[in-house]
This record gives structure tokens, sequence and C-alpha cells, in this order.
């Protein structure tokens, strides 16, 4: 079971309440402090590519299109 699909079974566990206070316990995703899915995009919410120097966390498609608007120049 994905951490998107653990609510698909509040709908069979809604009129049993100590049943779905302990499936809430063990099921729901945990909250990150570190690893690869903290990091996500502003815009897109992408994890891959994320450039976080300067502060952007942005990934790097976004970055292309954002680019001139935040002042960086393409030197070619």
């Amino acid at each position: 079971m994905t951490a998107s699909d653990y609510k698909k079974a509040f709908k069979q566990l809604k009129r049993k309440p100590a049943k779905l206070k302990k499936f809430l316990k063990h099921n729901s995703p945990k909250q990150r402090s570190c690893g690869f899915s903290t990091k996500k995009c502003v815009r897109c919410n992408r994890t891959g590519a994320h450039l976080s120097q300067y502060g952007i966390h942005m990934c790097r498609q976004c970055f292309r299109d954002y680019a001139t608007d935040i002042g960086f120049k393409q030197y070619s």
C-alpha cells in the first residue's frame, strides 16, 4: 500500500472508530526530516533535479522558465 492509497480504507472503517484509529496509527505516512522526498520544487512539486542553491528551491525545468524573471542571465 502506497502513501496515497492509505485513505481508501476509510470508507470501510468509518463505522468502526477503534479500528480506524488503529489503522491510522500504523498505516499513515511518516513525517520525514531528511531524504529525497523532503526537497520539492516550489512550483510543480517535483523531487528530481532540485536546485536549492541561493534559496531557489526549484527543479531545473522550472528554473529555466523562471530564471530571467529572478534576475539570472544566460551566458553562451
